[in-house]
């Protein structure tokens, strides 16, 4: 699975487009329209032609709109970040706090489908579609880092937070995010088994760690809806689970809408 996180390296700024729905999303091509100046904003690039299908995916299901959506719905941001849905040639996923940009790669979900085709699911694009929303929601923890100018101790340390803000909001506001969590997971435990030695350079926990980390929070937040979970490494699981809850919520607390 390929690695997402923050960006550093500086993007081109963002083109205007056309505005659609409550959630305003941009096309490649379009009249020029005004900016929100604040909030997560949508936009799609027109793909490489290897990226069709995965363009295509997305917007079809909508699954970024839904998303993003949500989280304006439950934050005000203090100013604009823009999601941009394009071909990455290999980049990776990632924030880039200089542009306030998330880049959300149509090639890296090809690597993602081949994780459940390869472990034999009939229908590969039901578990990705999972895997995009809890990507997205993973960088839009790491938007809320630069926003609320939290400061976790490091790269590792923000990556982590940034998966326990993506457990805070499915856990919490959608009532299908534990199965998001859990299907995560198991493309966590799929990347882990096809490449069992973890880069010593990556700043996330390794694919196993996320991967046991979604199913703690799982269980943690709902140990009667998942006896299936408890084992007795995960004794501690309530109580992990509702010190990420409360330190985000806490958190996140100057940006709630009221």
């Amino acid at each position: 699975m390929t690695a997402r996180g923050i960006r550093t390296a500086g993007v081109a700024a963002v083109l205007a487009g056309c505005a659609a729905g409550a959630l305003l999303v941009w096309p490649t091509t379009g009249f020029e329209e005004e900016l929100p100046d604040k909030g997560f904003v949508l936009r799609y690039e027109e793909p490489a032609a290897a990226d069709r299908q995965n363009s295509r995916f997305l917007q079809d299901r909508k699954i970024a709109e839904s998303v993003l959506d949500d989280l304006n719905d439950y934050l005000a941001l203090p100013y604009r970040v823009t999601v941009v849905a394009r071909s990455c040639a290999g980049e990776g996923t990632g924030y880039d706090p200089q542009e306030r940009r998330v880049e959300l790669c149509y090639d890296d979900l090809t690597e993602e489908r081949e994780l459940f085709e390869r472990a034999g699911d009939p229908r590969p694009d039901e578990p990705l579609a999972e895997v995009v929303r809890e990507t997205l929601h993973h960088e839009a923890g790491h938007a809320l880092v630069d926003a609320l100018d939290l400061r976790p101790g490091g790269d590792r340390a923000e990556e982590d937070a940034a998966d326990r803000f993506a457990q805070v909001m499915l856990l919490l506001r959608d009532p299908e995010g534990g199965r998001t969590l859990l299907t995560a997971a198991r493309a966590y435990d799929l990347a882990a088994a096809a490449d069992p030695a973890p880069d010593p350079t990556d700043e996330h926990a390794p694919p196993a760690a996320r991967a046991e980390s979604h199913r703690c929070a799982v269980r943690g937040a709902a140990p009667d809806r998942h006896p299936d979970l408890a084992t007795p490494p995960r004794a501690d699981c309530p109580a992990t689970w509702a010190r990420t809850r409360d330190t985000w919520t806490h958190d996140l607390s100057p940006l709630l809408r009221r």
